[in-house]
């Protein structure tokens, strides 16, 4: 999980344009949208097309996606439980 944790860091920081922050000041249990690090909507749909491209989830809703951009360990939580098996 930690491992995903760190991904995910670097991934949104990356495609969230914030070349400001590092993985290290990235606190994974701090609000993602509306929080400090400034993400809006269209930060959001960023994140929910590399949640889908990257892990193969589809986050359908409105309400799977407020729980689940709630913050980077929800986020990892959420990918961890839905992401398709991949050793068959």
């Amino acid at each position: 999980m930690n491992e995903l944790i760190e991904e995910l860091k670097i991934t949104l920081i990356d495609i969230l344009n914030l070349p400001d922050v590092t993985p290290n000041d990235f606190d994974e249990n701090v609000q993602l949208v509306g929080g400090e690090l400034g993400i809006d909507s269209i930060d959001v749909l960023e994140m929910v097309v590399m949640v889908e491209k990257d892990y193969g989830i589809i986050i359908n809703s409105q309400e799977v996606g407020e729980k689940v951009f709630s913050s980077l360990a929800a986020l990892a939580q959420y990918i961890k439980e839905n992401q398709p098996d991949s050793s068959s």
